[in-house]
């Protein structure tokens, strides 16, 4: 089993990144978070997920081992794979998630691409009590300003925004002005994307 692999980055995108260690490129499989952490040239530690299937043996990389400890409770959960768990820490950051889950805040898991009431129920219900619980401010966000940030990313999603972006340029705007209207978010989501 591979910890982590520690290298140079030398392919990067928002979904996959090559890292170089010892003379061998490694093809990672990557969130949003762990992209916005990393950087072509630069050394990078990432920390691996490895699923060994049938027809392909796959890498998933992550920033910290709170990010992959949350990566492997999401894929415990029956009916979310790998790629859909990527797909949610590509919306939510570790802490973020744990947020998600302590608050019991299906409504913004249903948000995510792919993820049906069912599957936010069922992963809210089995990870509940494995997640460690702190008092981020991101759980004021989600209660005091929900309504303005779903309002907020569906507008950009619209003007055709990916929607993963979108969310994480909002939640970022409204941790710096948490009275913002939703014309000032998504003015000020449109000069940070």
């Amino acid at each position: 089993m591979i910890e982590y692999i520690n290298g140079k980055i030398t392919e990067l995108t928002p979904t996959m990144a090559v890292t170089e260690c010892n003379g061998i490129g490694y093809q990672v499989n990557i969130s949003l978070t762990t992209y916005s952490s990393l950087a072509v040239g630069k050394e990078a530690k990432l920390y691996i997920y490895e699923a060994i299937r049938e027809d392909a043996h796959l890498l998933y990389g992550f920033k910290d081992t709170r990010e992959r400890e949350i990566f492997m409770m999401l894929i415990s959960v029956s009916g979310v794979g790998p790629n859909t768990a990527r797909v949610i820490l590509s919306s939510f950051t570790a802490a973020e998630m744990e947020q998600v889950i302590a608050s019991a805040n299906v409504s913004i898991l249903k948000s995510v691409k792919g993820i049906g009431a069912k599957t936010a129920e069922r992963i809210i219900v089995d990870l509940k009590d494995k997640i460690k619980q702190d008092n981020s401010p991101f759980i004021v966000g989600i209660q005091s300003g929900r309504e303005e940030q779903e309002e907020a990313v569906a507008a950009l999603v619209m003007l055709g925004y990916p929607q993963p972006a979108a969310r994480k340029a909002v939640q970022a705007i409204q941790k710096e002005r948490p009275a913002a209207k939703v014309e000032e978010i998504i003015k000020a989501a449109l000069k940070m994307l």
